[in-house]
């Protein structure tokens, strides 16, 4: 499966969990609903998957967690926010680069559309030259 077919996935899914929920619920919930949605539509979903760390030469587990992790590839993360910012952006990047993955996402589903709240944040070291 390709990226971009992943993407369509996660686009669809999310529209249609804000459709049936809408706005206003706790990010864990959609957390939920949309490992499950993904899952009916045939992907491998990972939920709160530590995000290793190391720093001189020690590995630390605590630090981070990402939200959903799509095929081993592409990380989701949750919001549920009046506006996503600079902050949500870099967090999501940071998974990214420590990861070695290249695509996430940030889905924030507290917007009266859902597609006002959808992000792809790529992180271009992981491009090919």
């Amino acid at each position: 499966m390709t990226d971009d077919e992943i993407d369509r996935i996660v686009v669809d899914a999310a529209v249609a969990v804000h459709r049936e929920l809408g706005p206003g619920l706790l990010e864990t919930v959609y957390e939920a609903i949309m490992a499950h949605e993904l899952r009916e539509r045939g992907l491998a979903v990972a939920r709160q998957v530590p995000v290793p760390l190391r720093y001189r030469g020690v590995d630390f587990e605590e630090g981070f967690r990402m939200d959903l992790l799509i095929q081993s590839r592409v990380i989701v993360e949750m919001k549920c926010v009046e506006s996503l910012n600079n902050a949500h952006r870099k967090q999501l990047l940071t998974y990214l680069r420590l990861t070695g993955r290249r695509l996430g996402y940030l889905l924030n589903f507290n917007r009266a559309l859902m597609r006002e709240g959808i992000v792809r944040v790529a992180n271009r070291a992981q491009e090919a030259p």
